[in-house]
C-alpha cells in the first residue's frame, strides 16, 4: 500500500515537474512573441512617422518654392504690338480737299470743328504701358466706318490699330456725339424758327405756313436672334426705322431711331416724341393764318401712310376719281414733299452704313443713325461738297387704318382752294 502511493506520488511529482516546466517554456514563448509584436508595431509606427514627416518637409519645400517663383521680379513683356499706320502717318498728311470729301465726307477744316466738338468726352491719356489713339485718328476711324460701312477688321488694318480699338472708337465716337450735338444741332424750332421755315416754303413752293416734311426710311441690320420677325419689313428683308422731319433746305430738325422694321410709318409716329411734343402745343397752334376763310396754323407734308391731322397734311387718296383741284393740291404738295426725299438720299448717300446692312448690333446702330443725322446736318451747313449718287428713295408705303381719327380736311380743303385761284 505504501509502495503504491509513493509510485503515484512520484507519478504526481514528475507530472508536475513537467508542467511546470512547459508553463514556464510557453509563457517565455509569450512574452517572446509579445516582444516581436511590439517591436514590429513600432517599427511601423515609426515608418508611418517618417513617411508623414518627409511628406511635410517635402511639401514645405515645394511652398517655398513656389513663394520664390511668385516673389521673383518677372521681366516685363510686351503686350501692346506695333501696328503698321502707313496710311494715318504717310497717305492722310498728303490729302487733298477732294480726298477728304470722298473719304470723310467733310473738308479738314469740318473734321477739325468735329474734334474741338467732342474732345472734352473722347480725349484719352497715354498710360505707363502704352500710348492712346490720338484724338483725331479716334474720330477719322469713326467716319470712315460710317462713311464705307467697311469691317471693323479692315478698318483696323488701314489705321494701324486692332479690331477692338475700331469697334470702341466707333461706339465712343457715336456716343458722344449723340450727348454733346444732338441736341444742338438737331434741335425743335423756335416759334421764330417756324416763321422762318414757313416763309421758304412759301417762297419756293407757294405752299403757306408748311414748315417741314415727314417720311420714314428703312435701315438695313443683321436680325436680332430673339425678335427676327419683328424687324422684317414689308420689303423682305430685315431693317429697324429712321423717322425724320426736315425743313425747306433738306435739314433734319426732329428724329426718331430705332423701331423695329415691321411697324407701320403712323404707327412709328404715334410712339416718337414729335407727337407728344405737337400734342402739348409745341408747334404753335395759336400761330395761325387766314387761309380761304380757314386760320391755318403750322403743319408738316407726309404721305398717304400718315393721318390726316391739322399739323400734319397728307395728299388725297388717288382712287381714280380726283378733281381736277384736288390733282393740283396733290401735284404742289408732293413738289415740295420730295425735299425729304432728297434728305434721306443725300443721308445714305454719305454716310453708307446706313444704306448697307449694318454688322453692328441694334442698340449701337441707333446710335449711328442719329449722329449720322447729326453728321448731314453738319455738312449740310459747312456747305460741303455732295460727290455721291443719291441713294435709291424708299417705297412709297401703302396706307392703312388709322390707329387716331382724323382731322384737318378743312385746312387741307383751304390750300386746296387757294392753290387754284
Amino acid at each position: 500500500m505504501e509502495a503504491s502511493q509513493q509510485r503515484v506520488l512520484s507519478v504526481l511529482g514528475v507530472w508536475y515537474i513537467l508542467y511546470t516546466h512547459i508553463t514556464i517554456a510557453f509563457r517565455a514563448m509569450l512574452c517572446a512573441s509579445r516582444r516581436r509584436a511590439a517591436e514590429r508595431r513600432r517599427r511601423f509606427l515609426k515608418l508611418i512617422s517618417d513617411t508623414r514627416h518627409n511628406f511635410l518637409l517635402l511639401r514645405q519645400r515645394r511652398r517655398r518654392q513656389v513663394l520664390a517663383l511668385l516673389n521673383q521680379r518677372r521681366q516685363p513683356t510686351v503686350w501692346a504690338f506695333s501696328r503698321a499706320s502707313a496710311f494715318w502717318d504717310v497717305t492722310m498728311p498728303n490729302f487733298t480737299p477732294s480726298d477728304w470729301i470722298a473719304h470723310f465726307r467733310m473738308s479738314e477744316e469740318t473734321f477739325s470743328y468735329l474734334c474741338s466738338k467732342l474732345r472734352p468726352a473722347m480725349q484719352k491719356r497715354n498710360t505707363n504701358f502704352r500710348a492712346c489713339v490720338p484724338l483725331r485718328k479716334r474720330v477719322a476711324i469713326a467716319l470712315w466706318k460710317l462713311a464705307t460701312n467697311s469691317e471693323y477688321r479692315s478698318i483696323g488694318l488701314l489705321f494701324g490699330v486692332s479690331t477692338t480699338s475700331v469697334c470702341r472708337c466707333v461706339q465712343d465716337f457715336c456716343k458722344a456725339v449723340c450727348k454733346i450735338l444732338l441736341a444742338e444741332v438737331i434741335a425743335f424750332p423756335t416759334l421764330q424758327k417756324l416763321q422762318e421755315m414757313a416763309d421758304y416754303f412759301e417762297t419756293r413752293w407757294g405752299i403757306p405756313q408748311c414748315v417741314g416734311a415727314i417720311d420714314g426710311s428703312h435701315i438695313p441690320i443683321i436680325a436680332p436672334q430673339g425678335f427676327h420677325t419683328d424687324y422684317f419689313n414689308r420689303k423682305g428683308w430685315h431693317s429697324i426705322i429712321l423717322q425724320g422731319i426736315v425743313d425747306g433746305r433738306g435739314m433734319f430738325w426732329n428724329v426718331y431711331a430705332g423701331q423695329p422694321g415691321s411697324l407701320h410709318d403712323a404707327r412709328v409716329l404715334r410712339l416718337s416724341a414729335f407727337w407728344d411734343l405737337v400734342a402739348h402745343g409745341q408747334l404753335h397752334p395759336t400761330s395761325t393764318k387766314n387761309i380761304e376763310g380757314v386760320n391755318v396754323g403750322f403743319y408738316v407734308l407726309g404721305d398717304s401712310a400718315y393721318p390726316l391731322q391739322n399739323w400734319l397734311l397728307k395728299p388725297f387718296s388717288d382712287n381714280g376719281r380726283l378733281t381736277a383741284e384736288q390733282q393740283m393740291y396733290n401735284r404742289k404738295t408732293s413738289r415740295a414733299r420730295v425735299v425729304v426725299e432728297n434728305a434721306f438720299g443725300r443721308l445714305k448717300g454719305r454716310w453708307r452704313c446706313l444704306l448697307k446692312r449694318n454688322d453692328s448690333d441694334v442698340e449701337l446702330l441707333k446710335y449711328m443713325v442719329l449722329t449720322c443725322c447729326v453728321l448731314h446736318n453738319i455738312c449740310e451747313s459747312h456747305g460741303e461738297e455732295y460727290v455721291e449718287c443719291d441713294a435709291p428713295a424708299d417705297e412709297p408705303v401703302v396706307a392703312n387704318m388709322q390707329e387716331v381719327a382724323e382731322e384737318g380736311s378743312d385746312v387741307r380743303e383751304a390750300l386746296m382752294r387757294h392753290f387754284n385761284r
